[in-house]
């Protein structure tokens, strides 16, 4: 079942002096990442962005209703690393071929034959493309998620098909005394 709260951004250091933050975006176009609406942070707690440079925002928390901003550097460097989330009904639905990363997460991974290769345990993006990592019996995969080593996701089957990259070697299954 999907998760009802989407990771859109995280708080970065701060920005000078006067509470500027700088903000990671994990939204399509950046700057789409204000027009959701506050955003909440793993406890449950409400901040409204304000860009005021590229990357660079104001932030605000908001406190029974009203934004109270942060105004200087201490505050906002108490704000660093806070990961910022939107309720999942905030956003469209994917289109056919798109999908939500923590849709993938806990989905078992089979390669072409059928064969079970683990499950997805955490989606890693750091800009240059997702890739995933799957958790079996051995040692973690790390699989690029491009449609060449992903051709087949199918969240509601629970299971995506992985052809694995020349590159990485699954050792075999050690075999059974008789």
């Amino acid at each position: 079942m999907p998760n009802s709260r989407i990771q859109l951004g995280v708080i970065g250091r701060a920005h000078g002096v006067r509470g500027l933050v700088k903000i990671t975006s994990h939204t399509a176009d950046p700057a789409d990442l204000t027009a959701y609406g506050p955003l909440s942070d793993a406890e449950g707690r409400f901040y409204a962005l304000t860009w005021k440079a590229d990357g660079v925002a104001e932030v605000a928390r908001i406190v029974d209703g009203v934004p109270v901003k942060v105004t200087d550097r201490n505050q906002a460097e108490k704000l660093t690393n806070t990961k910022l989330f939107i309720d999942r009904s905030a956003l469209p639905p994917p289109d056919d071929d798109e999908y939500y990363l923590t849709d993938l997460i806990g989905l078992t991974a089979v390669d072409p034959a059928g064969k079970t290769l683990g499950t997805v345990s955490v989606v890693h993006d750091y800009g240059a493309g997702a890739s995933f990592e799957i958790v079996g019996d051995g040692a973690p995969l790390i699989i690029p998620f491009t449609a060449a080593c992903v051709p087949t996701v199918d969240i509601a089957a629970g299971r995506l098909v992985v052809v694995l990259p020349d590159e990485v070697i699954v050792p075999p299954e050690p075999e059974q005394a008789a």
